[in-house]
């Protein structure tokens, strides 16, 4: 800005103010369009068109949780109920998996049997996390005779098929418990648990900050539970999705072969079962069970991908 000597300086006029200033729906619509600034609506409907696979996965798996504490939101139908005059009756709008050979509602003793697979396969993938941990936590941090003992241990249960391991548990604890299919789950997953946290555990006790503790002088107990502990649990969560998926599987397989819950409990794997011998008139008694058991797993394993992606990424 120049000015002419002897003269006061020109003074710039200030902005123009606003008189009519955005009311607040004028400002929402403003902030919701511009980018970075759009609303939870809409970032979760961006989310939903990005990730398909993982929305649908965590939406069937709150539904089955649901499904297990409140059956009564979806059936009111007994699940133990039976009605001859309508037996192996096809799927339709009043009867959605059909009936069973005694006429008993199929669908409602789907959704009765998820109070009875989910919380087997959730304690099964517990025992199997818990105690995998603990031992593979203990194996990379202490070394020495201890890393020697537990991965002995753990070469030996990974030399028995799980399937094998669990049916020689069921055999000595006794079937048809929940407490008891879920311990032969649980021990069939301590190996793999294992394995993946003492390898985390490997990789974190050798980080500056570890080792900045240690010389540091504190407690081997709190450098365990305070920096070892929080970093190398990452990709074993990532595993413990992946192990519910195969306990779900394993419930339902026990389940299947006889030694797992026993009928006319309702569950998954035994519904499969007594439908195989009437898949000629009913097959919907076998198919559609699977279908839910199916669809279980693959919502698992999709979450399971989805935390070793980001954990992949992130390093």
């Amino acid at each position: 800005m120049s000015t002419v000597r002897g003269e006061p300086p020109l003074l710039e006029a200030p902005p123009a103010v606003d008189a009519h200033p955005p009311t607040a729906a004028t400002a929402a619509a403003l902030g919701a369009a511009a980018p970075g600034q759009a609303g939870p609506l809409h970032r979760l409907g961006t989310f939903a068109r990005r990730r398909p696979g993982l929305v649908l996965a965590i939406l069937w798996l709150l539904l089955l949780v649901v499904a297990a504490v409140l059956p009564a939101a979806f059936t009111s139908r007994d699940p133990l109920a039976t009605d001859t005059a309508h037996r192996l009756l096809s799927p339709s709008w009043s009867h959605p998996f059909g009936t069973d050979q005694l006429g008993r509602d199929q669908f409602a003793r789907v959704v009765h049997g998820t109070s009875r697979t989910l919380p087997t396969a959730l304690l099964a993938t517990a025992i199997g996390l818990g105690t995998g941990a603990a031992l593979g936590l203990l194996a990379g941090f202490l070394r020495g005779w201890v890393d020697v003992v537990v991965m002995r241990l753990v070469d030996v249960l990974l030399s028995i098929p799980g399937l094998l391991l669990a049916l020689t548990l069921i055999a000595v604890l006794g079937k048809g418990g929940t407490v008891q299919v879920a311990v032969a789950i649980g021990v069939a997953a301590v190996a793999e648990t294992s394995r993946v946290t003492r390898a985390e555990v490997f990789r974190v006790r050798e980080s500056l900050y570890v080792q900045a503790a240690h010389a540091g002088g504190a407690r081997r107990s709190r450098v365990l539970l305070r920096h070892v502990l929080p970093n190398a649990m990452g990709p074993v969560w990532a595993l413990t999705t992946l192990l519910f998926g195969g306990a779900v599987l394993g419930v339902a397989t026990l389940s299947f072969l006889g030694f797992g819950i026993q009928p006319p409990t309702p569950e998954w794997g035994s519904l499969v079962s007594t439908g195989r011998d009437h898949l000629q008139r009913g097959w919907w008694m076998s198919i559609l069970p699977g279908v839910v058991v199916a669809a279980t797993v693959l919502a698992a394993n999709r979450l399971s991908r989805e935390f070793s992606d980001d954990l992949g990424g992130g390093r």
